[in-house]
Formats: structure tokens, C-alpha cells, sequence
């Protein structure tokens, strides 16, 4: 699989196009948006020379990396010479339903069709094209060009080989793939969610702070941040749609998100990606800073 495609270009899609890149891929990033694209060149190009600033990386190499990668906003002719298609957009599922038909109509019959989705089904996005069979979740852990794992999550008619040459592909970009099954959250957000969300109840209950919670659990448990921060990270919007994606899947009241993270995600209080969260966040400095409603 040498030609890929990858759908969005926002944080994880700009990641993984970076690490297929890197390891010698020829990469399209599709996105509706050119302001996106050109930021996720930029993206690319402070992450690539920041491996050269620190020597594991030559300039000639970031050089290469940068010019197998190009841009497109026609999603038909970008993915119309695909061996892989890895969908990164919105964890939204009638957004990823639609470009799913759509890559069904555009793509090679022999592309493997792969989705980034943290929670949501891979066999109900596989229904909806005609080769359920190439269909397979590939779930990159954030950042994508440090982060080892990646879940391949196999759909219920996901092909043994389209998880093998899958597989394969993923150990080839220097990661360390693990399958696993298509039940909600899969196997990180099953465990994960419930703990951020178990914190969140604790910070509403008035057990502890946010700084005290997450020191707890850094210092506690060996977190490298704590669960509050963590979330702030991946957006509060983000654990929202997980933890309602598990609600339904799973059926039990243990999954319901807390009314802190609803509330907090209909005020805009989505974490980094707006500002503030449980945390402030401001650009270029890494100090934690409690957010004044939890101060």
C-alpha cells in the first residue's frame, strides 16, 4: 500500500499523513477547507523540523517527507488511485456515513477503506458501502507522530486479510498495532472515558479540586497528566460524544456522561481547542492554570 489518502486536516489527520509521509508514502489530505490544508502543511512542517532541530531526523529527509505530501479539496480525484483511504473528520456519524458512500463510489474496488473513529461502529459505517469486507478501523493515538499504538479494530465482516495487510502497514510506520474487537469505545475509550468521567463526577460531588484530582492520579497512579488535564487535551466535546456513544451502545446508566461535562460543553468550555476548560490554556505556555469557575 503506497498511495494514501487521508480525509480531514485538522490535528489527527495532519498526524497521520505526517507518519505515512515520513515513511515513504505518497499522501493526499483532503478537506473542504484550504485554510485547513495550508495549516496542516505548516503543522507538518514545525513538527518535521523540530525532529531535525533534535537530530532524528536530516533536513534532507524533512525535505523528502514534505514533497511526497500534496493537497486536494475533490475527494473523487484524490482518492481515485488510493491503496488506503484513512478517514480522520469529525467524530460525528452521519459525517462519516456520507464520506463513507461516497469513498465507496470514488475509490479503487481494491482500496482498503480505514476510520480513525475513537468509539463509533465500524461495522454500521461498513454497512453503508458495497465492500464491507475492506472496511477497518485504524485508531490513532494523539499526537500521531509520537504515539506508539493503534487500535485496528476489525467491523463483523472486516476480511482477515484486509487486517493483516493493515496490520502490516501499521508496523511498518513504526507503531505497535493491536486488534481488537468492534464493541463501543473498543478497548482505550471503554477503559479511559469512564475514568475521565469518574473524575469529572468527583470534581462535581466537591471531593476534590481539579489541581488535587489530577495530582492524585499523576502522582498516584504514574498519569503522565491527570485525567481532568487529559480531557481538556482531547476536547470535552470529544469525551461528550464518547461517553454518549457508550451510553447507547452498552445500555447501562454507568456510562452517563456527568452534568458538569454537559453543561460545560454547551457553554463552549471545550478545553485547549477553545480556551479553557478545566484549565486555562493559553498559546505557547505550558503552565497549569485552574480555570476560575473551578479555582
Amino acid at each position: 500500500m503506497n498511495a494514501i489518502t487521508v480525509i480531514g486536516a485538522g490535528t489527527m489527520g495532519n498526524g497521520i499523513a505526517h507518519v505515512f509521509a515520513q515513511k515513504g508514502h505518497s499522501v493526499v489530505i483532503v478537506d473542504m477547507s484550504t485554510e485547513a490544508l495550508e495549516r496542516a502543511l505548516k503543522t507538518i512542517d514545525k513538527n518535521l523540523s523540530r525532529l531535525v532541530s533534535k537530530e532524528r531526523i536530516s533536513e534532507i529527509e524533512k525535505s523528502d517527507t514534505l514533497a511526497r505530501l500534496t493537497t486536494s479539496t475533490d475527494l473523487e480525484s484524490a482518492v481515485s488511485a488510493a491503496d488506503l483511504v484513512v478517514e480522520a473528520a469529525t467524530e460525528n456519524i452521519d459525517l462519516k456515513l456520507k464520506i463513507f458512500r461516497d469513498l465507496d463510489k470514488c475509490a479503487p474496488t481494491h482500496c482498503i477503506l480505514a476510520t480513525n473513529t475513537s468509539s463509533i461502529s465500524i461495522t454500521k459505517i461498513a454497512s453503508v458501502t458495497n465492500r464491507p469486507d475492506k472496511v477497518i478501523g485504524m485508531h490513532f493515538m494523539n499526537p500521531v507522530p509520537i504515539m506508539k499504538l493503534v487500535e485496528i479494530i476489525r467491523g463483523y465482516a472486516t476480511s482477515d486479510e484486509t487486517c493483516e495487510k493493515v496490520m502490516k502497514a501499521s508496523s511498518a510506520l513504526g507503531k505497535s498495532p493491536v486488534e481488537v474487537n468492534d464493541y463501543p469505545g473498543f478497548v482505550a475509550n471503554r477503559i479511559l472515558m469512564p475514568m475521565i468521567n469518574e473524575a469529572i463526577i468527583t470534581l462535581n460531588e466537591g471531593v476534590a479540586g481539579v489541581y488535587e484530582i489530577d495530582t492524585v492520579m499523576k502522582l498516584g497512579m504514574a498519569h503522565p497528566m491527570g485525567p481532568l488535564q487529559l480531557a481538556d487535551f482531547i476536547g470535552l466535546d470529544v469525551c461528550l460524544s464518547i461517553m454518549r456513544v457508550l451510553q447507547e451502545g452498552l445500555g447501562t446508566s454507568k456510562y452517563a456522561p456527568c452534568p458538569l461535562l454537559v453543561n460545560m460543553v454547551m457553554a463552549g468550555k471545550l478545553g485547549s481547542k477553545s480556551g479553557e476548560g478545566f484549565y486555562i490554556h493559553t498559546r505557547g505556555s505550558k503552565e497549569l492554570v485552574v480555570a476560575p469557575s473551578f479555582a
